[in-house]
């Protein structure tokens, strides 16, 4: 009989449930090559292959595969596979494929894939595929993906890329690709894209790409629907508005040919603006109720201290509502063009004159409904 006390030694565990083994599972040896039903032993130092479960009470070399799980209370340098979960109590060396979850307590490296979750502790390196979630804490590296979100606890350098959301508790050095949103507690230095919104708790130094971008600080580009930064490091914004210290909030109402009556937000920067807004009747009072949505994007510049010269470009979209039952278009596009000159009266109020042209166009066919000059005229609350 073989003496399985003795810290060298080598043996074959044969077992077919956790009391019926050829190793106690209080031995200091290892194991060298497990088959069974439901495995307990020390160590394992070779090939362990279970039906049911295997449980390594402190380190495991090598491969263990099993039905249902492979748990192992020190670290694992090899391969695990098994049908639900992988466990393990300590750091992680090597490839993990499970059903559903995988758990490291400490360290990963390695490539690790699960159907529902992959966990693992501070200072993980390599490639996390989880059909749901990846969690990792402090110092994590490497490539994330995951059908619904990767969450970092601390800092995160690489690749990260979920369904729906990544989350990073410190920095950011690398990418973070989503379908819903971004979100870096700190510093950011790369690159962020998503189909929603990014978000940034410190500084951007890189690129933000999405509907709606947020940075405390910018020192990079943002790109959306909608950005914003509160402090500029030489930040650089393109989208329909643009927000940051140097953004003047203005009311703009005015009447004209294209639209009777109309009212604006007008988001102006040093030099660049634009204005979101709607208005009333683009066809003639004597007709039924119609509207419009409006988008401008131009440049101004200074005359002299009151005087402003500015041109925009803008696009239109006009309901005609009940007056489509008198053979008028349900609804149409404009594309227009404006110059405009603005006086500032006082440091609150202004008045403007625009010039332009504009035609408005079906669309579900390539056919010009209007066109002709625009003439407007109305006054900027400059502080409101």
């Amino acid at each position: 009989m073989t003496d399985n006390t003795h810290p060298k030694n080598n043996c074959i565990n044969l077992s077919l449930w956790k009391n019926i083994a050829t190793q106690r599972t209080d031995s200091v040896g290892s194991t060298l090559f497990n088959i069974g039903v439901f495995s307990s032993m020390n160590r394992l130092n070779g090939l362990g292959l279970n039906i049911l479960s295997s449980m390594t009470g402190k380190d495991a070399n090598g491969v263990q595969v099993a039905g249902l799980s492979n748990m192992v209370g020190g670290s694992m340098r090899g391969v695990q596979v098994a049908g639900i979960t992988n466990i393990n109590g300590n750091n992680l060396t090597g490839l993990s494929v499970a059903g559903l979850v995988s758990i490291t307590g400490n360290h990963a490296r390695g490539v690790i894939a699960s159907g529902l979750a992959n966990i693992s502790g501070d200072h993980t390196r390599g490639i996390f595929i989880s059909g749901l979630l990846n969690v990792s804490g402090e110092g994590a590296s490497g490539m994330l993906f995951s059908g619904l979100a990767n969450v970092a606890g601390g800092s995160f350098k690489g690749l990260s890329g979920a369904g729906l959301l990544n989350v990073v508790g410190k920095n950011l050095a690398g990418m973070q690709l989503s379908a819903l949103a971004n979100i870096t507690a700190e510093e950011v230095t790369g690159v962020q894209i998503s189909g929603l919104g990014n978000v940034v708790g410190g500084t951007l130094r890189g690129l933000q790409i999405g509907t709606a971008n947020m940075a405390t600080r910018a020192k990079g580009v943002q790109i959306g629907l909608f950005n914003y930064y509160k402090e500029s490091l030489d930040g650089f914004q393109l989208g329909l508005v643009n927000a940051n210290p140097q953004t003047k909030v203005q009311l703009m109402l005015f009447g004209g040919n294209a639209t009777k009556l109309n009212a604006g937000a007008r988001f102006k920067n040093r030099l660049f603006y634009t204005i979101l807004g709607g208005g009333t009747h683009y066809l003639d009072f004597d007709d039924k109720f119609s509207a419009s949505l409006f988008y401008r994007a131009g440049l101004e510049l200074p005359l002299c201290k009151q005087l402003f010269v500015s041109g925009d470009l803008g696009y239109q979209h006009i309901e005609t509502f009940k007056n489509k039952d008198y053979g008028i278009p349900a609804r149409l596009y404009a594309l227009q063009a404006r110059v405009n000159l603005e006086y500032h009266l006082t440091e609150r109020l202004g008045v403007f004159l625009t010039g332009g042209y504009g035609g408005s166009r079906y669309y579900n066919k390539g056919v010009t409904y209007d066109k002709g000059a625009i003439v407007e005229g109305g006054v900027v609350l400059l502080k409101w």
